[in-house]
């Protein structure tokens, strides 16, 4: 594995953070931090869009040693556009769940194969059922 890959720039970490699907929030990145969202059930889908919120997840991704720590947290994004911490109910948290593990997976898959990365989960992440 050539030098390059196993350090790579935060740019190059950026386009392929971005490959792995619509949750990288890019404007609140930074050099050794990233940060993903996922919209995963809409918490009242009769409500005009503009008004609806979801549950979901959220994830800092924080640069460690030779890869990066994962803290993945569950609740509501809410009309201000903010996440809370409040539980997800019971029907909502398998799809939630789901397309938090596929995501973790392709990150993981990413890291690994593209530059040689590892990929931990931080001792306060959240975890899913």
């Amino acid at each position: 594995m050539s030098e390059m890959a196993r350090n790579p720039t935060h740019y190059r970490l950026l386009a392929a953070l971005k490959a792995i699907g619509p949750y990288l929030r890019e404007g609140q990145c930074k050099e050794g931090f990233y940060l993903f969202d996922c919209l995963a059930v809409c918490v009242n889908d009769k409500k005009s869009p503009e008004k609806r919120e979801f549950w979901g997840w959220w994830m800092e991704l924080n640069a460690s040693g030779d890869g990066f720590e994962a803290n993945y947290h569950i609740g509501r994004y809410n009309l201000a556009g903010e996440w809370d911490s409040d539980a997800p109910p019971a029907k909502a948290l398998p799809e939630v769940s789901r397309i938090q593990e596929e995501f973790h997976q392709k990150l993981e898959d990413t890291l690994q194969q593209r530059f040689a990365l590892t990929l931990t989960l931080d001792a306060k992440s959240a975890e899913f059922v």
